[in-house]
């Protein structure tokens, strides 16, 4: 089965370097509710066909054997520089991480929540990449802006920053209760466009993918690419964490976006 791989133009435009990809569930070895790439080393599949899938990720990038950097995901703001992978495979808490070095794959985990992957260059024209999990939680919380910040103090220049939001829960699929938005609107009266009336009532559905490239714009991002890929509402293409709740599954796979600048 070949890998579906969703691929952002003005990524790769920025450096010559830079290889990404937003990667679809097919193209891996797991079975069952995890079919068949699941990446999530927080997942219940089997760590051989994880550890398999996520190897022939970095495979498809680069045709060396190079590491694969995640970190422990968990709603935050947090983000953090890597300079080389974690020894014994111990990851932080953080939901974004950022890095000016070669040879580095950085991988961000989601099944429905928002993947950003970044690049900008530095006044010399040398790379700095990023990635970013935000679900609303950390969409919210400052993930976003922490992530532009951690590449400025790398050296990247605000006006050079690509950033690209892969798939995710789309507004055609985001219900949410009433009172959810209330947090959106304590920070800004205006944010109310990002709701829309559902037909249940009660409810309002919400667009993350309009609310984080917001947030990025807030940060000085001027270059935002939005993919428009809904991950609930594509079932055979992304897993997605609502999709499974709602089929009462007893647990869910995590899609990768990755990039990395090539040695």
């Amino acid at each position: 089965m070949s890998m579906d791989i969703i691929i952002d133009d003005k990524i790769d435009a920025v450096h010559a370097s830079i290889r990404h990809g937003f990667f679809g569930r097919e193209g891996g070895v797991s079975e069952g509710i995890y079919k068949s790439l699941n990446c999530g080393v927080g997942s219940d599949d089997n760590p051989d066909a994880v550890a398999e899938n996520r190897k022939r990720v970095v495979e498809s990038l680069v045709d060396k054997n190079v590491p694969l950097v995640t970190v422990n995901q968990v709603h935050s703001p947090d983000c953090v520089i890597i300079e080389q992978p974690f020894k014994n495979n111990t990851r932080p808490n953080a939901d974004a991480l950022v890095t000016d070095r070669a040879g580095l794959v950085l991988g961000i985990l989601t099944a429905d929540c928002g993947c950003i992957l970044f690049v900008g260059t530095k006044p010399d024209g040398s790379p700095v990449i990023g990635g970013a999990h935000a679900g609303w939680k950390g969409a919210v919380g400052g993930v976003l802006q922490s992530t532009v910040q951690k590449m400025l103090a790398l050296g990247a220049e605000l006006s050079s920053i690509q950033a690209s939001i892969g798939p995710c829960i789309g507004p055609k699929s985001y219900e949410v209760s009433q009172g959810f938005e209330q947090p959106f609107l304590d920070q800004n009266d205006e944010n109310e466009r990002f709701f829309m009336s559902a037909r249940k009532e009660g409810h309002l559905m919400f667009d993350l993918p309009g609310y984080i490239a917001s947030q990025l714009a807030q940060a000085g991002v001027s270059n935002i690419t939005i993919t428009g890929h809904d991950t609930f509402a594509e079932m055979n293409r992304f897993f997605s964490y609502r999709r499974a709740t709602h089929a009462k599954e007893p647990d869910y796979g995590r899609q990768i976006s990755a990039i990395m600048i090539a040695e």
